[in-house]
């Protein structure tokens, strides 16, 4: 798959299970490590896993294995490693702590049509 449409596919996941602000930063010319970061809030530790997981297995699905997932133990923040994709789930008040938009503030932000409208 192409990076826009396994970075699609990680927003709707995301959206699936009501992933709130989600924000998709083009790293590419940063890192070379990944290409996309793809950042969301949950509600609750609950809602943060499930969110990661759903990424997971729907991406799974369509044929991108996943490189390790860190964080389900505590639900806090669950971090995604698709390869060219990373993808964090966060609790808000770790997001807000963390504020990796502002930590990668270069990247070029691109905020959900979702979310757009909030």
């Amino acid at each position: 798959m192409e990076i826009n449409e396994i970075t699609a596919a990680v927003v709707d996941a995301l959206e699936d299970i009501k992933g709130d602000d989600i924000v998709v930063l083009d790293v590419s010319h940063m890192t070379s490590m990944f290409d996309r970061m793809v950042i969301a809030s949950a509600d609750s530790t609950r809602q943060t896993k499930a969110l990661a997981q759903n990424v997971q297995s729907k991406l799974k699905a369509l044929g991108v294995e996943d490189q390790g997932i860190e964080g389900l133990n505590s639900g806090e923040w669950v971090l995604l490693d698709l390869g060219s994709v990373v993808v964090h789930v966060m609790q808000p008040a770790v997001r807000q702590y963390y504020n990796l938009e502002e930590l990668w503030s270069a990247a070029q932000a691109q905020r959900t049509a979702r979310n757009a409208a909030h």
